[in-house]
């Protein structure tokens, strides 16, 4: 994310070659309309949007030469200005105009709230992934300056920038190839990241892992030589009242493990880690805007490969909640470290968990690629379906069958990772393996959601709004506004 100065102004500024200006258009008896703006009367009425191909559809932008060598942005803001569509609409505009200098805002903005907004889709969308491209132009964008006379205060501003910065380290994380970052470097990631803030970090090596029964991360990682990792970081403020826990599925990379993905379903298999990165990204933003709660992150680290050591299909291994779990297919592996990060989080008995994962491609088949899959108890559902409203992101609340659970029954252990030729439910099954690992006995079980994020993880279709493509950053703004709403 490029360094942006911001300024408010209720005049418009003085535009040269470098400045793009953005106008609103809306729908004024289903056709186009120039919103109000600052925009020359007489330039508005020559203006023919339809021939010049203008849409009103949110985050479409069109580029007409301006006032002084200048640029006029003419970006669609939809039917009704809401939030959401604001959001969208400014990340689209950041995404085009990241190669001129000086953004001027020209929205009919009516609220604080509407301006925040507008920075914050501006904030997600000013984004490009060139790590591997040393030779890509960057951008240009330095200053964006907002026409309103609904100035945030500075601590306002500060926030977005952490919150957006969260979402922009994730997305830099989980683009980045599994070569260059396994189980070892998220490690140094998180430690690095966890210094210069209040929260403490506690790594559990492979012998760590063994020494504590952690199996379904052993488990996982072990045909790897590059050996699993958990890390715990802990948030905990003197003032904080209530308690939550983020447990994210972090496969560095996964080929299927011995039930092998065929080749073409590896593709893109460097984002099966993106639950660890969301929760930790998340965990360092709230120590960052120092909410009052207690806040511990379990980020559950392997890499799923094939070899010689590598767990088999009928093999049995232990949780640490003491479950024995019968693996019939080890490329339903994400289940099985989460297992461990659940039974580790519920061991302190946290007021909430949420756990996130891109845990199964049957997600993606029952929602599309944008909306999360969200299960659990009533309690923890409302206020993740809360946050995510709030945030502008998208979950689905789906059920957990009872009548599915058999499905799992093993002849040999407590309970199998799969049903071997099932197909229907699956993502359903996941959250009722995970549900099992919720809890520790003798002790009330703490409210409990479970996110399955394999649609919305990635985007490998054209950017829309503030999404770009690849790596979306998904759930981080949900987690950290459920910290906030806890908090109150």
């Amino acid at each position: 994310m490029t360094k942006l100065k911001i300024s408010f102004t209720q005049t418009p500024p003085a535009t040269s070659g470098l400045t793009a200006t953005v106008i609103g258009v809306q729908v004024q008896t289903k056709a186009p309309k120039i919103a109000k703006s600052h925009l020359d009367s007489k330039l508005t009425a020559s203006l023919n949007l339809v021939s010049l191909g203008v849409s009103s559809e949110v985050g479409s932008l069109k580029k007409l030469s301006g006032p002084g060598s200048s640029v006029i942005a003419l970006l669609g803001l939809g039917e009704s200005i809401k939030l959401d569509s604001i959001r969208d609409a400014m990340g689209s505009a950041a995404r085009e105009l990241g190669n001129f200098e000086h953004v001027v805002i020209d929205l009919p903005l009516t609220s604080k709230e509407q301006v925040l907004a507008a920075i914050e889709g501006f904030h997600l969308g000013n984004y490009d992934y060139l790590a591997y491209k040393p030779k890509a132009t960057k951008r240009a964008l330095s200053k964006l300056t907002i026409i309103t006379s609904y100035k945030p205060a500075p601590s306002q501003l500060s926030e977005l920038e952490v919150l957006t910065a969260a979402v922009h380290r994730t997305r830099d994380m989980v683009n980045a190839p599994a070569n260059d970052l396994y189980p070892e470097v998220m490690v140094q990631a998180a430690k690095k990241l966890a210094k210069g803030v209040s929260v403490k970090v506690k790594v559990w090596e492979e012998k760590d892992l063994i020494a504590d029964g952690l199996g379904g991360i052993h488990a996982v990682g072990k045909g790897s030589n590059r050996p699993p990792r958990l890390v715990k970081l802990e948030y905990k403020p003197a003032r904080a009242k209530t308690s939550v826990a983020f447990v994210g599925k972090g496969i560095t990379f996964d080929t299927g493990g011995l039930s092998l993905k065929p080749a073409e379903s590896m593709v893109g298999m460097k984002y099966d880690m993106t639950g660890a990165a969301s929760c930790l990204q998340a965990l360092i933003a709230i120590a960052e805007l120092k909410l009052p709660i207690k806040a511990t992150a379990w980020l559950c680290l392997a890499e799923n490969m094939p070899s010689g050591g590598a767990t088999r299909p009928n093999d049995v291994i232990k949780i640490r909640n003491g479950k024995t779990v019968e693996v019939l297919n080890t490329d339903a592996e994400g289940r099985l470290v989460l297992a461990d990060g659940l039974s580790m989080a519920s061991e302190e008995s946290p007021d909430y968990i949420v756990d996130v994962a891109t845990l199964t491609g049957a997600a993606t088949i029952a929602l599309g690629n944008r909306y999360a899959g969200l299960m659990g108890d009533d309690k923890a559902i409302k206020k993740v379906q809360s946050a995510a409203a709030t945030a502008g992101e998208l979950v689905w609340h789906m059920p957990l069958p009872d009548e599915l659970r058999p499905l799992l029954n093993s002849d040999i252990a407590d309970i199998a990772n799969v049903k071997i030729g099932n197909r229907a439910g699956g993502m359903l099954i996941g959250g009722l393996f995970l549900k099992e690992f919720v809890g520790t006995e003798g002790k009330s079980a703490p409210a409990w959601a479970h996110l399955d994020i394999a649609g919305p993880a990635n985007n490998d279709s054209a950017a829309y709004g503030h999404t770009p493509k690849g790596a979306t950053g998904v759930t981080v703004r949900t987690l950290v506004q459920l910290a906030r709403d806890l908090a109150g």
